[in-house]
């Protein structure tokens, strides 16, 4: 398989192992619950996550966050994070078009702003950092539209989901049950 992650339909679930083969977070997983209850039996570790998560959101325009958390929760094919990220999008005003467009960014380009494109591939780079590490371009790119601060800002959000995403996938998280409210 090539690098782009848009040239294969579900790269999070070739990475898995193909969909019936008892990959994590596929359907029945711990018997239809969760393996572990992650905040409360880690709650310090849980509660810095959640800071985290918050100050690298702060600033930063709230449609791109969804967008980074739905890119990410896509390419590392989490079901849980990508159903609740693309919700609170839709409650927040996002299209269903540029929901859908999500997932072929680099074909799609005309739905979103040269920003959006710069995060998305930045996105895509520190996720599947292991593949190629994050290429010069990619990073200049980003470096060129967001000041030091914000690229900061969007590089923890990229992490950060990148960590929810490992923990929901661990876990065994069921898409459908936010937990949050």
């Amino acid at each position: 398989m090539g690098t782009d992650p848009d040239r294969h339909p579900d790269p999070g679930e070739a990475r898995r192992g193909g969909e019936g083969d008892g990959g994590v977070g596929g359907p029945g997983q711990a018997g239809g619950r969760t393996r572990l209850d992650f905040g409360r039996s880690a709650r310090k570790a849980f509660r810095a996550l959640v800071g985290l998560d918050a100050a690298a959101r702060e600033g930063l325009d709230p449609a791109l966050v969804e967008l980074i958390q739905i890119r990410a929760s896509r390419l590392n094919g989490c079901a849980y994070c990508l159903h609740m990220h693309t919700g609170d999008a839709r409650r927040a005003g996002e299209s269903e078009e540029r929901l859908h467009m999500v997932a072929v960014w680099r074909e799609a380009r005309h739905f979103f702003t040269e920003r959006e494109q710069a995060a998305l591939a930045l996105t895509d780079a520190v996720t599947l950092v292991a593949d190629d590490g994050v290429p010069d371009d990619v990073y200049a790119a980003a470096a060129a539209r967001f000041d030091e601060s914000e690229l900061a800002q969007v590089l923890a959000l990229i992490c950060t989901i990148n960590t929810w995403n490992r923990v929901a996938l661990t876990t065994a998280k069921i898409a459908g049950t936010d937990e949050r409210r």
